[in-house]
């Protein structure tokens, strides 16, 4: 990948970029952010790390949104982050006319760069940011499943003693306490979760892992989460910027997958060079589908919402 752009110089996306510089995911990385001398001076000091570790990759940063022109790919992470109590809904109204700028410089100045979402409410800002671009739903998506999953494997690996090398977990739904762990899909080694574990120790892992943002910023109080998420951020630029076609669970836009049309949410993609090239549609259970179907109608709601707020409109 040639250029890829962060907009949003906060701690997530000066963590995803100190990742994407050191492993030279691009050949030229731009930092955005209102603040423009912070962006400035978070990118030198990206630049001057990633040198060290032998990386050519070279990192710009300001406030201009005309950094965002020749991007390949733009990684929204812009926005203000949760405060211990708040859910994630909680700052739709300050972050969605964030995102409705940010796009508007994106169509403007780098209008065919794939969009990957970051911010918070992300299943509906990222519903908000493809109905704002002139693009096709595997252009424009987000990141949840991917930070989520990994919460799960390490509470997995807490409970059981294993290697988290060892341990496979899957997330879908939205990002937030009505996520769907898909336990029937985890394992350690190939061999089911439920060998290993009971029932209850299951269900603390669950409920754990819909909870695992709400833990890191109430136990923080001064910030959310941020390595992390910057960390998956990453694992997604690597499976596009490397053409890997990539199973990662991904914020989509479903056209009819899992009985549902309109709404964004998290589920199984491939992603390679030019973003999602299909959704993974699993075979679930009653149980899997029942919670399904409650995350996807809160998802629902959270987007009618959105739509009150914008007038209905995109």
């Amino acid at each position: 990948m040639n250029k890829l752009s962060i907009v949003g110089a906060g701690m997530v996306g000066e963590a995803a970029a100190q990742i994407i510089a050191r492993e030279e995911l691009c050949r030229e990385l731009t930092l955005i952010d209102v603040q423009g001398e912070l962006a400035k001076g978070k990118a030198l000091d990206v630049w001057q790390a990633a040198v060290e570790s032998g990386s050519d990759t070279r990192v710009h940063g300001g406030a201009d949104a005309q950094l965002l022109h020749d991007s390949e790919l733009v990684v929204i992470t812009a926005g203000v982050p949760r405060k211990p109590g708040q859910s994630r809904q909680d700052v739709l109204s300050i972050n969605l006319p964030i995102i409705d700028g940010i796009m508007r410089d994106i169509n403007q100045h780098a209008p065919t760069a794939t969009v990957l979402v970051v911010s918070n409410p992300v299943d509906v800002l990222t519903y908000r940011a493809w109905s704002l671009s002139k693009l096709g739903r595997n252009k424009v998506f987000g990141q949840a499943g991917v930070l989520d999953t990994a919460r799960m494997k390490c509470f997995i690996a807490e409970e059981t003693g294993f290697s988290a090398r060892d341990i496979t977990a899957l997330v879908l739904g939205g990002h937030g306490d009505s996520m769907v762990p898909l336990m029937r899909y985890c394992a350690v080694s190939s061999v089911p979760l439920s060998h290993f574990l009971s029932n209850e120790q299951i269900e603390r892992i669950v409920q754990r892992t819909r909870q695992g943002g709400g833990e890191i910023l109430g136990l923080k109080k001064m910030g959310s989460a941020c390595d992390a998420p910057g960390v998956a951020i990453a694992q997604m630029v690597d499976a596009i910027a490397h053409w890997r076609n990539s199973i990662l669970p991904t914020v989509a836009i479903l056209e009819g997958e899992y009985g549902r049309t309109g709404i964004a949410m998290g589920v199984p993609c491939v992603l390679a060079g030019e973003g999602i090239e299909r959704v993974i549609e699993l075979s679930l259970d009653a149980q899997e589908q029942a919670m399904f179907d409650q995350s996807a109608d809160q998802v629902a709601r959270d987007i009618a919402e959105m739509n009150a707020l914008v007038g209905g409109g995109a």
